[in-house]
């Protein structure tokens, strides 16, 4: 058994990590510490987890936690994780950030995207960007990781098989995202407020989301050239889930059968990725509360161009499983221990 301690907790990230931790039959939750909350039972806080933890919710600076932990998860806005993943990883604990700090490897990328220093700059070379069905090569000996976003990790999991054989159009590529109001996190802000989202589908940020930049670093890794794509999100009257649409032009004539006869072969063997059969799109109720990506094809011959639908739940596969999913295969267990539960279809 190891021993996992998620510092800020309380959020809704926070809470899926405890939900799945709290199963995992190599794993013991430690503790919770949380910038609010400290001092409560942690059920007191997500009724849902009564009888299941019965946790404390610790001090957010204490070093403790980091002490006694094997495995500390930092749950945290950006900005806030530097300290945190600086102190684990110097007491030699094994870090992942859920946070968007340790994501790039570029410094001026991040401070330009995210208009803020970066909390420990010098720490960016030794982080790995924690997709595994990209990274697992490199996961095994890693001892801190940057847990993708939710919108990267459903569109580079839609693009990558069509940008490593080369097949689209350079600058072709467009982004159509939506999803679930819990990706605007737990604290109480204006927009995600019930009458201002409910029955209504907004875009937000668009021509300049935070995220672009993360999707663009990994899809050049991929392709080995520098990679444009356009991005627009929008918000979705749902609480969980993720819908990416991507469009992009057809450098020469291919067939839906000859597209997913690629990604079937390019994801074979990826349990959490499931690859659709030809004519059939996913829905996000399909992976609810599970840490599948579940992909559908199609190609627009009389435009020349191929569709791509992929689905994640935003705080599991786009959050929270994740990086369950990096501490399994840093730690040499099953990549499947601790999210074998199927999706919830209602």
């Amino acid at each position: 058994m190891i021993k996992a301690g998620i510092i800020g907790g309380t959020g809704y990230a926070g809470q899926e990590l405890v939900r799945l931790l709290c199963r995992h039959p190599h794993v013991k939750l430690e503790g919770i510490s949380a910038r609010s909350g400290a001092g409560r039972h942690y059920a007191d806080i997500y009724a849902n987890l009564r009888g299941i933890t019965e946790l404390v919710c610790e001090d957010f600076g204490g070093s403790s936690l980091i002490d006694r932990s094997d495995v500390v998860f930092a749950a945290l806005p950006h900005g806030l994780s530097g300290e945190i993943v600086s102190e684990a990883g110097g007491k030699g604990k094994k870090v992942i950030d859920l946070g968007a700090d340790f994501r790039f490897s570029d410094v001026k990328v991040y401070e330009e995207w995210y208009g803020t220093k970066h909390p420990c700059p010098e720490l960016l070379e030794r982080a790995v960007y924690g997709l595994p069905e990209f990274n697992r090569h490199l996961l095994g000996d890693a001892k801190m990781v940057g847990n993708p976003g939710c919108y990267p990790t459903c569109s580079i999991l839609a693009l990558a098989p069509l940008f490593k054989e080369h097949m689209l159009e350079e600058g072709s590529v467009i982004i159509d995202a939506k999803s679930g109001v819990s990706g605007a996190g737990r604290s109480l802000k204006q927009a995600s407020h019930f009458c201002e989202c409910n029955e209504s589908v907004k875009a937000y940020s668009v021509a300049g989301h935070r995220h672009t930049p993360e999707i663009e670093e990994q899809l050049s890794a991929i392709a080995g050239k520098k990679v444009t794509i356009s991005f627009t999100p929008h918000l979705v009257p749902i609480q969980r889930g993720m819908l990416v649409t991507v469009y992009g032009r057809l450098k020469k004539e291919a067939g839906a059968g000859e597209i997913n006869r690629l990604y079937k072969d390019f994801y074979d063997g990826e349990y959490f990725v499931r690859v659709m059969e030809e004519g059939k799109m996913p829905t996000t109720g399909q992976v609810r509360a599970s840490n599948f990506c579940d992909i559908g094809i199609a190609v627009d011959e009389r435009a020349g161009r191929v569709i791509v639908c992929s689905v994640i739940d935003n705080l599991v596969k786009g959050a929270s499983g994740q990086a369950v999913q990096n501490m399994n295969i840093m730690f040499g267990f099953d990549e499947k221990d601790g999210l074998d539960t199927p999706p919830a279809y209602l």
